[in-house]
């Protein structure tokens, strides 16, 4: 996005959120929300460090809501019970169509520093040894997905469900045997269903270490979730036929599974999940403030919240190149919102 781009959308966002957030009636602590995925203990300083931020910028005490469960997440910020949450973009637009004053406030940009390329990965993997269903020569295909048993992360998680479930339906529909195939027929296995078995993981972490653990047999998760438990042992990362490690030092749920690998059969870009704000509890004038710091150049060099590989810390956000937060509005969003037309 380029920088008047970035202007006009600055200024239509401040737009909805003064129309939206003038009368807020401001508490002093602004209470954020987390994903099961960003909830374990392994990664509280990098919540903290997110907490520190907004401290800062608005003068307000941070208090933490951490979940086991991508439901409570979303309606947490869509009820009002927190002010900010980090979701994905699934979890987003779940909760602005349970509130319309639920809003994009930024996302991680890319490499570039921008929305342009503000993408991570879902991936379909299985256990190393057990590509061969899936491999048709040099290439990977997901012909023999239809029998086997399944973990999926929640059916509210965008990279977990909504893009894998879409690419499988796209895929099979083509299929005469499978062509009026649906989401709802993959919710749940059983003799007569697309899968013999459907498991979820609760979180990324989760669906991760049920294929692992030998629970099923291709489960579906992104890069950005299992990033700090694995490292890719062959292959080119985020592309079909890596092998990725789970390191020796790995926290929970992985230290069950340490040093077990398993391999990519499909790999999907997704949009990146936003920090929303709902708008009914925090005024324009703070979320102004908010917006400022969380785009600054400042915010975009701090190593405690862009965490580099190197660093030996445990983060929530990567900085491989030159990423930062940036602001989008709501239709940043409509392709995800498209995967349900």
């Amino acid at each position: 996005m380029k920088k008047v781009g970035l202007l006009i959308v600055v200024v239509m966002l401040c737009a909805v959120f003064a129309a939206c957030s003038n009368s807020a009636k401001e508490s002093k602590t602004i209470t954020i929300g987390w994903l099961p995925n960003e909830s374990g203990e392994d990664i509280k300083a990098a919540r903290e460090e997110v907490g520190k931020l907004v401290e800062k910028a608005t003068g307000k005490k941070v208090e933490h809501k951490t979940t086991t469960d991508y439901i409570i997440a979303i309606e947490s910020i869509a009820n009002g019970n927190v002010d900010l949450a980090y979701l994905g973009a699934q979890g987003y637009i779940e909760a602005k169509n349970k509130n319309g004053k639920v809003e994009p406030l930024v996302i991680p940009s890319g490499k570039s520093g921008t929305a342009e390329d503000a993408v991570y990965y879902s991936w379909l993997a299985v256990n190393k040894g057990n590509e061969a269903p899936f491999k048709d020569g040099d290439k990977f295909k997901i012909d023999n997905l239809a029998g086997k048993k399944f973990s999926f992360v929640s059916n509210s998680s965008t990279s977990g469900f909504k893009v894998p479930s879409n690419g499988i339906i796209t895929y099979f529909n083509k299929i005469d045997k499978y062509k009026d195939l649906k989401k709802d027929d993959l919710l749940e296995g059983g003799k007569d269903k697309f899968f013999s078995e459907v498991l979820y993981g609760g979180s990324h972490q989760g669906s991760a270490v049920n294929l692992i653990s030998g629970k099923v047999d291709v489960a579906a998760f992104c890069d950005t979730c299992v990033a700090n438990y694995v490292s890719l042992e062959s292959g080119d990362e985020n592309r079909p036929g890596a092998v990725y490690k789970v390191k020796e030092d790995a926290a929970e749920p992985f230290d069950t599974v340490k040093g077990k690998e398993f391999s990519l059969i499909s790999v999907t870009p997704v949009l990146n999940s936003p920090l929303v704000v709902n708008t009914d509890k925090i005024s324009a004038e703070t979320i102004k403030k908010l917006v400022e710091a969380f785009t600054s150049t400042e915010t975009a060099a701090n190593t405690n919240i862009f965490v580099t590989k190197d660093s030996g810390k445990t983060g929530i956000f990567a900085k491989t190149e030159n990423e930062a937060f940036v602001v989008v509005d709501d239709a940043f969003f409509n392709p995800v919102r498209e995967l349900s037309n």
